[in-house]
C-alpha cells in the first residue's frame, strides 16, 4: 500500500540536500545564490558513469546507448548533403517553434499507419530530444507541492526533471504485467493528481511491456479525474515481435501528452524528439520552449526529414529490433550460464534494458563498485526510487554492446557478484 500522507523526495536526493547544507554551514563566507530547486536535483548518475566507461577496455552495461553500428551514417550523410546542396541557406536560419512542418506531418502519417491515431501535426512539436518533453511538461503543469504518481521503479530521467519543478512524488509499483492497478487507482481516489508519467512499452529500467488490459484499466481509472497522462513512447518501435500495443492515448486522446523520439531509431546526437498534446496544452508547451530555445535545431531536423523521405525506415527499425533481440538473449544466456541461481531478471519484449534482483546479502552499491575494478559497469537500482529502494537491483543496458563483449561482461560481473554470496 502506498503511504499517502508520507511523500519525500528520493533518499539520494535528501543526502545531496543534506551534504550541500552542512557544506554551507561550515562556511559562512558561502553566499546563498542558487535556488532552493537545484537543491533537491541529482546530477545524472549515468552521466557520471560514462565518464568513467570511456576507456575502451571497459564493457559498459550502464547507460542506455543505442547500437553506434545501427546508426545509417552513410544515409545521413547523404541526406545531409543534399539538404545543403538543395536548401542549404534556409536550412542555416532561424525557424519557427513547432518545427519543420514536413517532418510534423512524417510523425503524425507514421501513428496513423502504425497504431492507428489521428494526430494532427499541429499538436506536435518537435523537441531537442524527448527529455526536452519533459522539461516542458514539467513547466507548464508542475507546481511546488503537486502530486504526480510515477513507476516504481521509475525513470531516473523524468524524475531528475520533474524534481526541478518540487513536485509529490507518488510512486506505483509494477508487476510483470505492467503498473499495478489496484495500487494506481487507490492513489488516484480522493485526491487532486497532476499527472501520472509512466514508459507502458519496454519501460526503463524495468523493461516491462503494460498488457493491453492494463493500458485499458489505466485509462478507465483516470477517464472521469483531471489528471494528465504523460505517456512516454520512446521505446515503441523497438518490440522485438514488432506488433504494438494501443497506446494508453488511444482511450484517453483529450487528456493524454505522448512523446516520442528519434535517438532511438535514428541518431541520438541528433537530439530530436516531439510531444504530441492536445491543442490547449500543446498552446503552453509553444510558450515555454519559446522562451526555454526558440526552436529545436532546425538543420537536424530538415536533414531528419530528407532521410525519412528515401530511407526505408520499417527496414532500418527491423535490423535493429532483430539485433537487439539477439543482444538482450545473449545477456540472459550468459546469465543462465554464469549468475548464481538466487539471481533473477526481468524478461523484456522489447527496448535496451533487463532489471536484474541481487540475493539477499550482495548489496547493489557494492556490486557496482567491485565491477568498475573489473572494467565492468552496471547500474545500480537505487537511482529510480523516490522512496528508498533499488539496494538489491541492477539495470543492465545490452544494446551497446556485442554478443561476445556481453559475454564477456556478465562472466565478469559474476564474479563480483559470487564474492558476496559466499
Amino acid at each position: 500500500m502506498i503511504d499517502r500522507n508520507c511523500v519525500r523526495k528520493p533518499d539520494f536526493m535528501e543526502r545531496k540536500t543534506t551534504n550541500i547544507r552542512k557544506k554551507t554551514k561550515r562556511s559562512a563566507k558561502t553566499p546563498n545564490v542558487f535556488a532552493r530547486r537545484m537543491l533537491a536535483t541529482p546530477k545524472s548518475f549515468i552521466r557520471e558513469i560514462l565518464k568513467v566507461t570511456e576507456n575502451p577496455e571497459f564493457i559498459s552495461f550502464a547507460g542506455g546507448l543505442p547500437n553506434p553500428g545501427l546508426i545509417d551514417v552513410e544515409g545521413l550523410a547523404h541526406a545531409a548533403a543534399d539538404v545543403f546542396a538543395s536548401d542549404g541557406r534556409n536550412a542555416l536560419q532561424y525557424s519557427t517553434t513547432e518545427g519543420y512542418l514536413p517532418l510534423r506531418r512524417f510523425i503524425a502519417d507514421r501513428y496513423k499507419k502504425r497504431l492507428g491515431l489521428v494526430i494532427p501535426p499541429d499538436e506536435i512539436l518537435i523537441t531537442n530530444g524527448s527529455k526536452q518533453c519533459l522539461d516542458l511538461i514539467g513547466k507548464v503543469l508542475i507546481d511546488p507541492g503537486d502530486r504526480i504518481l510515477i513507476e516504481r521503479p521509475g525513470y531516473l530521467g523524468a524524475i531528475q526533471v520533474f524534481s526541478l519543478y518540487e513536485p509529490v512524488f507518488i510512486p506505483v509499483n509494477l508487476n510483470s504485467g505492467g503498473i499495478d492497478t489496484a495500487a494506481f487507482e487507490s492513489a488516484v481516489s480522493g485526491y487532486d493528481t497532476k499527472l501520472f508519467y509512466g514508459i507502458p512499452n519496454s519501460q526503463n529500467p524495468s523493461g516491462i511491456t503494460y498488457s493491453a488490459a492494463c493500458r485499458k484499466t489505466c485509462a478507465d481509472i483516470l477517464k472521469d479525474t483531471s489528471t494528465i497522462i504523460v505517456e512516454d513512447d520512446a521505446y515503441g518501435e523497438l518490440n522485438f515481435s514488432g506488433k504494438s500495443l494501443p497506446p494508453i492515448k488511444k482511450y484517453l486522446p483529450d487528456q493524454t501528452i505522448l512523446t516520442g523520439s528519434f535517438s532511438k531509431i535514428m541518431a541520438p546526437g541528433m537530439r530530436l524528439g516531439w510531444v504530441c498534446a492536445p491543442r490547449q496544452i500543446m498552446n503552453q508547451l509553444i510558450i515555454a520552449k519559446q522562451a526555454s530555445d526558440l526552436h529545436s535545431n532546425y538543420l537536424s531536423q530538415r536533414i531528419a526529414s530528407r532521410y525519412l523521405e528515401e530511407a526505408d525506415l520499417d527496414a532500418h527499425i527491423g535490423n535493429i529490433r532483430t539485433a537487439y533481440c539477439e543482444q538482450a538473449h545473449a545477456m540472459i544466456d550468459a546469465m543462465q550460464d554464469n549468475l548464481p541461481p538466487s539471481v533473477s531478471w526481468s524478461q523484456p519484449e522489447g527496448g535496451m534494458f533487463i532489471w536484474v534482483t541481487l540475493p539477499v546479502g550482495c548489496p547493489a552499491m557494492n556490486v557496482f563498485t567491485e565491477a568498475l575494478k573489473k572494467q565492468v559497469a552496471v547500474l545500480p537500482g537505487l537511482p529510480f526510487y523516490v522512496d528508498g529502494g533499488g539496494t538489491d537491483n541492477l539495470r543492465l543496458n545490452f544494446s551497446n554492446a556485442t554478443p561476445s563483449r556481453i559475454t564477456d561482461g556478465i562472466e565478469r560481473l559474476s564474479k563480483v557478484i559470487q564474492s558476496f554470496n559466499r
